[in-house]
């Protein structure tokens, strides 16, 4: 903290700290499972043979992670990338050159003679030959329409004077006719129902009640009884039959399978429990210890391989070939770049020289053979020049000035 840096500060605010250092919850960390003097004797010796067990495991473990890095960095990698442009190559690319310079070109030629074949034809006929053929036929079915139109004018002004003069005086007769009928037909259905309702009544209805009430509605309650007492003793055997084989079940299955869970198979599994908990505790933490081991081996190998090889190879490359190479390169690499661009350079000079000669001549040729070309004449624009030229701060311009 900062206030911890600065020890001439006020003892107030470090009063202050403290206090909010005391206010301020603990950590959690995970309680460290006690179950009792079991597990507390099974620890230790699990601990020991599962690390003896791991250690191997997890040294194998990490030369496997550390190969399969070296070989993905450089081997599966640098292979993938290669096969990668290999089928790119091989299947990608000459499709795509196929697509673009093969099937693009022809399918736009081909667009191109179907529009010319077959497009332009097709729309030649359809302006000059269909579209006159069908405003013909459109002409002549209007007219025929207008004709039909007339003719089944005239045909229903016909039957509309037919139904007024003849059809509407037949139908009020018949009507009237019909409607008296109805009257008398109705008249004796009212009589012929009345008889049929009274003798319902007093030959079907009356004996049918008096049948419900004395016959059928005393012997459905007696049956109703009697069915009450046969479910009430079917019941009362079904229970006793039931409470029986209950009490036999819980006697012979249900008692000796309590015990058996509770004094055996709890007891059992608890003591497993323990054994699988501090089995699986004991687990991680020979893991976590291999792994340690594993990296302190992996670190003591890597700097004896770096004692052995790497150094003496960096001493080599700084103390042998790295002045060699310098020596090499002042007196040897240096001096034959330089006359190679002094060579270049002379060269490029050289053909420049000789290209530019070679213009001239070629102008030369030119002009005894042709003569000189032509100098355009200047077009007079009618704008002024010099000191002719307009000012817009004056009243005298070029177009004024005489």
């Amino acid at each position: 903290m900062d206030l911890e840096k600065h020890p001439r500060e006020s003892s107030g605010t470090r009063v202050d700290l403290h206090k909010r250092r005391a206010a301020e919850p603990p950590v959690g960390r995970e309680p460290e499972a006690s179950g009792g003097c079991l597990a507390v004797a099974i620890r230790i010796p699990v601990r020991i043979i599962v690390l003896v067990l791991v250690v191997p495991v997890r040294m194998l473990w990490d030369a496997l992670v550390v190969t399969g890095r070296f070989l993905n960095d450089a081997l599966l990698r640098p292979l993938g990338r290669a096969l990668l442009w290999l089928a790119r190559a091989v299947f990608v690319w000459p499709f795509v050159g196929l697509w673009c310079y093969v099937v693009v070109p022809v399918g736009k030629a081909l667009g191109w003679l179907g529009n010319v074949l077959v497009v332009v034809p097709l729309v030649w006929l359809y302006r000059q030959v269909l579209t006159p053929v069908g405003h013909a036929i459109a002409w002549v079915a209007r007219g025929a329409g207008a004709a039909l139109g007339w003719i089944a004018g005239g045909v229903g002004a016909a039957l509309g004077w037919v139904y007024a003069h003849l059809l509407t005086p037949v139908g009020h007769a018949v009507r009237w006719v019909l409607k008296g009928l109805g009257a008398g037909l109705a008249a004796l259905g009212i009589g012929v129902w009345a008889v049929v309702a009274w003798l319902a009544k007093y030959l079907v209805a009356v004996p049918a009640v008096w049948l419900y009430t004395w016959v059928l509605a005393p012997l459905g309650r007696a049956i109703v009884r009697c069915g009450k007492g046969l479910v009430w003793l079917v019941s009362v055997i079904v229970t006793g039959i039931g409470t029986a084989l209950y009490w036999i079940a819980r006697v012979l299955l249900v008692l000796p399978a309590l015990a058996l869970w509770r004094w055996i198979l709890t007891p059992v599994g608890r003591v497993l429990a323990v054994i699988g908990r501090e089995v699986w505790d004991a687990l991680g933490h020979a893991w976590r210890v291999a792994g340690h081991i594993s990296l302190a081996v992996g670190r003591f190998l890597a700097t004896l391989f770096r004692w052995i090889f790497v150094e003496p190879v960096r001493w080599v490359y700084r103390s042998v070939l790295t002045p060699v190479g310098h020596v090499v390169r002042d007196t040897v690499l240096r001096p034959a770049a330089e006359a190679a661009r002094s060579v270049g350079r002379a060269t490029r000079q050289a053909l420049a020289a000789a290209r530019e000669s070679i213009r001239q001549t070629r102008a030369d040729i030119r002009r005894m053979l042709f003569g000189e070309p032509r100098r355009p004449r200047p077009v007079d624009r009618r704008e002024p020049s010099g000191r002719e030229a307009r000012t817009l701060g004056s009243s005298t311009t070029a177009l004024t000035k005489d």
